[in-house]
């Protein structure tokens, strides 16, 4: 049954490749621009990716890419991308005349210049990767705490809390709503509702801020943000760029809980992880957050359903499996009898149906009420499961969730509940035998029955379908609606993007 799982789960993810693979979006072209080094603002705000792709796009051609526009204005005037934008800014240029340079010259041009980015990125990124690498293979899961105060110099002093309390990881929330804006925004930010803005600038200062604690304690702590939204790829391009180690990155939060364009998202999250396979980043999948719009014991078959599916969407974008982190989360209602059992049954198998990703796992927070006591309790619960089944990377859940924003001393009593938990039963998992035809065994056999039935009937129509019907957290989206469809647009035969050309080249895929 799990064979044919995964057979289904491919399949589906090789149609979505191919129902939109002569497409591209905006998002797309502006991250393109990015790694040719087009940065910055114009006089009004604006930030000169958009500035240019817009350019482009208003004068009809951009079917042909941003690549094909800039590498024609680099051949014929002998400017780098930088200067170039700057010139469009000022009105001083146009990237589209009537007669071009010869496809060759063109090709060539921007391939360099793109080749020497990537490289300088890759390069700079090797030492980090190896670091990384260093502290994931120990004993106990990675602990990962979320930073949310909106400013990024308080983000600062929240993940320097959090590394000197014993985290691995610290998450950069990102500030409400961000997901729906069509362009990065520039520079630091102090001011954000539920988070810091994913900017690139704010992505150096915290990344600075734990490299300097690193070198001075002898212990290397990750940097991870959400890479979800209208801006899929570009939050991938700066986060690489940047140091970031781990990127939330799925297309279905966006879908489902934002309203974005099924085929929009789905295009950026392509492009989006193969910037994240070439350098090295983890990436997170969303499936916890079906859970809190879905009751968990009835969505568990949709959850391990998308899991398959969103595995082979990033096999398929270049991620290695040891790079794919699948969401899972502990959201069943306290009150359910032999509620944690389930639980342990949903975790086990996710665990063995993934055995090489480092899965994430999220702490309950659908059900907690605002008793912090209650809510610390329910966390012992999800870190005994935790250990239990050898999760890859833990979501440190917070005793005042439902409450307010986690202070700092929140944030240390989450990781000394999970450090106690987490010691005191280090080898529990090598203890465990799950009784033949017991709870847990049959619950987890059950969950994956659903699973394969649902796969099989996606298999027979298509993704898009199975979204329109509400399938995953029981939320219905359309292919013809939602926010950003029209920064979809199909390529023409000469085409190219030539940044995606050198990460398949160099990948093999």
């Amino acid at each position: 049954m799990v064979a044919s799982c995964r057979k289904y789960a491919e399949a589906i993810a090789r149609d979505v490749g191919q129902q939109t693979s002569r497409k591209s979006t905006t998002a797309v072209e502006r991250t393109i621009a990015r790694f040719l080094g087009i940065d910055g603002v114009d006089d009004a705000g604006v930030p000169l990716p958009n500035v240019v792709v817009e350019h482009v796009r208003d004068r009809g051609p951009l079917a042909k890419g941003i690549a094909f526009w800039l590498g024609n204005a680099m051949v014929a005037t002998g400017r780098p991308p930088a200067e170039l934008a700057k010139g469009v800014a000022a009105g001083e240029l146009d990237l589209c005349p009537s007669a071009t340079a010869p496809d060759d010259a063109i090709r060539s041009a921007v391939r360099e210049e793109c080749a020497r980015a990537l490289e300088r990125i890759r390069v700079a990124r090797l030492h980090r990767v190896e670091a990384r690498r260093r502290i994931m293979g120990g004993t106990t899961p990675l602990l990962y705490v979320l930073t949310a105060t909106g400013n990024v110099y308080e983000d600062v002093v929240h993940a320097i809390s959090v590394a000197e309390n014993g985290g691995d990881v610290v998450s950069m929330t990102r500030s409400t709503a961000q997901s729906l804006l069509d362009y990065v925004p520039y520079g630091p930010t102090s001011e954000g509702y539920g988070g810091t803005y994913a900017t690139q600038e704010n992505f150096r200062i915290v990344r600075e801020a734990l490299d300097e604690w690193s070198r001075a304690n002898g212990r290397y702590v990750m940097l991870s943000s959400f890479c979800s939204g209208l801006c899929m790829p570009e939050i991938a391009a700066i986060a690489a760029m940047e140091g970031l180690d781990n990127l939330v990155n799925d297309a279905l939060y966006g879908i489902l809980y934002r309203d974005i364009n099924i085929a929009r998202t789905l295009i950026d999250q392509r492009f989006s992880r193969q910037i994240n396979g070439y350098f090295e980043v983890i990436i997170n999948t969303g499936e916890d957050n079906y859970l809190r719009t879905a009751d968990a014991v009835a969505a568990a078959p949709s959850v391990v359903a998308s899991q398959m599916i969103n595995y082979f969407l990033a096999i398929d974008s270049g991620v290695p499996a040891e790079g794919i982190a699948i969401g899972n989360a502990f959201e069943i209602a306290p009150e359910t009898p032999n509620g944690m059992l389930f639980e342990l049954a949903q975790a086990q198998l996710t665990r063995e149906l993934f055995p090489d990703c480092p899965v994430k796992y999220m702490p309950p927070t659908k059900h907690m009420d605002g008793n912090p006591f209650r809510t610390h309790a329910c966390d012992s619960l999800f870190n005994l499961v935790t250990i239990a089944t050898r999760q890859g990377i833990q979501t440190v859940g917070m005793p005042t969730e439902g409450v307010y924003t986690p202070h700092i001393h929140d944030r240390v009593f989450g990781l000394e509940n999970s450090r106690y938990v987490f010691n005191a039963a280090r080898d529990l998992a090598d203890e465990i035998e799950f009784t033949d035809g017991g709870i847990i065994q049959r619950r987890a056999q059950e969950v994956l029955a659903e699973a394969h039935k649902l796969l099989e009937e996606i298999a027979t129509s298509d993704l898009f379908t199975a979204i329109e019907k509400g399938s995953f957290g029981n939320v219905s989206r359309r292919l013809d609606q939602g926010r950003g469809a029209d920064g979809i647009f199909d390529v023409g035969e000469d085409y190219f993007n030539p940044c995606a050309e050198l990460m398949e080249a160099e990948s093999g895929s």
